[in-house]
């Protein structure tokens, strides 16, 4: 039970911290290649994986990043990106209206 939650943490510390193979090896003193087949077997790429139950990150372990705030924010950022490309787009054609000459490049010309 201790080794399976070992794996799990290691697996977990490879996922989140973005540390290597090799750099989670010497800290936990276990042999880099045997880190990256749970890693392998957990995402599940590897072609023949070992009999071992599959290694799941416990919750306690994962990042306490509120999702639904990024999502929010997000959200509230491409509304005033769009926004920002209407106001633009009217901003051309007053001018092309008011200058009588076109702005935008039309389809097809040849960059000179």
């Amino acid at each position: 039970m201790k080794e399976r939650k070992l794996r799990e943490r290691i697996v977990a510390e490879y996922l989140l911290g973005g540390l290597s193979y090799r750099t989670l090896g010497e800290k936990h003193g276990i042999n880099f290649y045997q880190i990256r087949r749970w890693v392998l077997k957990h995402e599940g790429q590897m072609k023949n994986p070992p009999k071992v139950k599959s290694v799941k990150p416990s919750p306690d372990l994962q990042r306490d990043i509120p999702l639904s705030n990024d999502v929010k924010e997000l959200q509230a950022e491409l509304r005033k990106a769009r926004l920002q490309n209407e106001v633009l787009l009217e901003v051309i054609k007053i001018a092309e209206e008011e200058l009588g000459i076109p702005i935008r490049k039309k389809a097809g010309t040849k960059q000179s």
